[in-house]
C-alpha cells in the first residue's frame, strides 16, 4: 500500500471530521487503520506501544501549560479584562477598521497567554456587533479570528507563551525568546499580508452590496445596541459606549492588562535574571530524567510566568470572580479537550511516522538536511503538522523522530539553534491549518459557520501567508543566521 497507507487514514480523518466526528475517536481509529495498512506494522501493538505512547508522552511534557493556559484565560474572561482589552481597542480603532480590531484583539490575547479557543469565544461577540454595524459579511470573522489567534503569535513573535513556542526548546536549548529578529519579520508579515487580504476581501463584500448575511446573530438580542442603531436613534458614539460599560463592572485597561504585561515579563525576568543563578546539577540524577537546566528551563519560565500572572490577576480582580471556585474549575475542565484532541493527533502521528513508508519519506527529508538543515526541518514539521492537522502535535512528533538528527547537524555546519527553533516553531503553524484541525473546527463552530462558507480565507491567513513567512525567515536564516 505504500502512500497509501497514509494517505487513506488521512482523507477519512479530514472528512469525519468535516461531519464533526470527535478527534478523540477519529484519531485513534485511523492510527489502526494506517497501522493495518502500513503492511509492516501489528495493529494492537501500534496501538498500545505507538499511539498510546505518544499521546501519553506529550500529556506527561505539556499537561501543565494547558492547564495553567486555560485557568488563565478563564480568569481574563470571567473577571472581564478579556473583555476591557477587546472594548479598548476596538473603541480606538474604530467602526472602519472592524477587521484590524478583531484581529488585534485576539493577538493581544493570545500573546498575553489565554488560550486561542477562549479568545476565540471571548472576541466572536465584538467581532459580530463590528462586522454587523460595518457591513461586512459573517463568513470573514473566522479568518479574522484565525489571524490573529493562531498565526503570528502563535509561532513567530519571541517571548509567546504558546506551546507551539515551547516545544523547540527541550531539543535546542533555546528560550521563548529564540531568534528574535527572525521572528518579528515573520510576524510582521503575517499580520500585514493577512490584515490586508481580509480587508480587500470586506471592500469587494461592502461593494457588492453583500452585507453581514442573514443569520442568527443578524440581529442583536435584546438589550444590546449597535453603533448603527444608535445612529438611528440619535444617541452619538459616546452614549452608546456609555451604555455597554453599564452592562458589567469591566476593569480599567491598565488593570485588564496588567495580567498580560506580567506574562511576558516573568517570562524574560526568569530566563535572564533567575536562571543562570540556580544550582540545578542534581537534574542529570535519573530521579530527575537525567536532563540539563537548558532542556527545562524554558518550559520553567512559562510555567512560572503563567502561575505569578494567575495570582496577580486573581488579587486584582477578586471582586469582579461571581465565583473563584467555579472559575478555577471551569478553567482546569477546559484544558481537557483541547489537550485531549492534540494528544490524541500526536498518538495519530507516531503511527504514521512508525510506517515503512514514512521511514522513505524521512530518508528523503533527511537528504535535505545534508545542505540545508533548516530547509530540511521546515519541511520535515510542515508535512507532519499537515498529517496530523496539529502544530504542536506536528512539531512533536517531527523533533522526537529526527530531533537529535538535526542537532548534529545544526552543530556540524555551525547553525544558529536559535533559527532552528524559531524555523521549527513558524513551520509548524503553517500546513497545520488544513480542513481537520481542530482549531479550525472549533472557530468555525464558534461562528455557526461551514468550511465550504469560510474555510477559503482561513486557508489564505493561516495558511498560504504563514507559508511566505516562512520560505522568508529561511532565506534569510541560511543567509545570515539567528538574528
Amino acid at each position: 500500500m505504500g502512500v497509501l497507507g497514509i494517505l487513506i487514514p488521512l482523507a477519512l480523518l479530514i472528512y469525519l471530521a468535516f461531519r464533526g466526528v470527535t478527534l478523540i475517536f477519529l484519531a485513534p481509529v485511523m492510527a489502526v487503520l494506517a497501522a493495518a495498512l502500513s503492511g509492516g506494522l501489528p495493529v494492537l501493538a501500534s496501538y498500545t506501544q505507538i499511539f498510546m505512547e505518544g499521546l501519553g508522552g506529550f500529556v506527561v511534557a505539556f499537561f501543565p501549560l494547558f492547564l495553567l493556559g486555560a485557568i488563565f484565560g478563564r480568569l481574563m474572561d470571567d473577571s472581564g479584562a478579556a473583555a476591557a482589552i477587546s472594548n479598548a481597542i476596538t473603541e480606538r480603532l474604530g467602526r472602519d477598521r472592524a477587521v484590524l480590531s478583531v484581529v488585534l484583539c485576539c493577538a493581544v490575547l493570545t500573546y498575553g497567554g489565554v488560550s486561542l479557543f477562549v479568545v476565540a469565544f471571548a472576541v466572536f461577540p465584538v467581532a459580530a456587533a463590528l462586522f454587523r454595524d460595518a457591513a461586512i459579511p459573517k463568513r470573514i470573522i473566522p479568518a479574522a479570528l484565525a489571524l490573529g489567534a493562531f498565526t503570528f503569535t502563535m509561532s513567530a513573535l519571541p517571548g509567546t507563551p504558546a506551546i507551539q513556542n515551547a516545544i523547540p526548546m527541550p531539543f535546542f536549548g533555546t528560550t521563548a525568546f529564540a531568534a528574535p529578529g527572525l521572528g518579528i519579520i515573520a510576524g510582521t508579515i503575517m499580520l500585514v499580508l493577512g490584515v490586508a487580504w481580509l480587508e480587500r476581501r470586506a471592500a469587494a463584500a461592502r461593494s457588492a452590496g453583500e452585507g453581514y448575511g442573514a443569520h442568527e446573530d443578524s440581529v442583536p438580542p435584546p438589550g444590546v445596541r449597535t453603533l448603527e442603531g444608535a445612529r438611528r436613534d440619535g444617541l452619538d458614539l459616546r452614549d452608546i459606549k456609555q451604555e455597554r460599560r453599564h452592562d458589567r463592572d469591566l476593569p480599567p485597561l491598565s488593570l485588564a492588562a496588567l495580567p498580560v504585561v506580567v506574562v511576558v515579563a516573568v517570562n524574560l525576568a526568569f530566563l535572564q535574571l533567575v536562571a543562570p543563578r540556580l544550582e540545578t546539577g542534581y537534574l542529570a540524577t535519573p530521579l530527575f530524567g537525567a536532563t540539563t537546566i537548558e532542556a527545562v528551563r524554558g518550559l520553567w519560565s512559562i510555567i512560572l510566568a503563567l502561575c505569578t500572572a494567575i495570582l496577580v490577576l486573581i488579587a486584582t480582580n477578586l471582586p469582579r470572580l461571581e465565583s473563584l471556585g467555579d472559575s478555577l474549575n471551569a478553567g482546569a475542565n477546559a484544558a481537557v479537550i483541547p489537550i485531549a484532541n492534540t494528544a490524541s493527533l500526536v498518538g495519530f502521528g507516531a503511527v504514521i511516522a512508525a510506517t515503512p513508508a514514512f521511514a522513505t519519506l524521512g530518508e528523503w527529508v533527511l537528504g535535505l538536511g545534508q545542505s540545508n538543515p533548516l530547509l530540511s526541518l521546515a519541511v520535515a514539521v510542515n508535512l507532519l503538522s499537515a498529517v496530523t492537522g496539529s502544530a504542536s502535535g506536528g512539531m512533536t512528533i517531527a523533533l522526537d523522530t529526527l530531533g537529535p538528527t538535526y542537532v548534529e547537524l545544526a552543530r556540524q555546519q555551525g547553525i544558529s539553534f536559535e533559527a532552528m527553533h524559531r524555523v521549527s516553531s513558524i513551520s509548524s503553524g503553517a500546513l497545520d491549518a488544513l480542513p481537520h484541525n481542530g482549531a479550525v473546527i472549533t472557530v468555525l463552530g464558534i461562528c455557526k459557520l461551514g468550511h465550504r462558507e469560510a474555510y477559503g480565507d482561513i486557508f489564505v491567513v493561516a495558511v498560504v501567508i504563514p507559508m511566505l513567512a516562512l520560505s522568508t525567515i529561511l532565506l534569510l536564516a541560511t543567509v545570515f543566521g539567528a538574528f
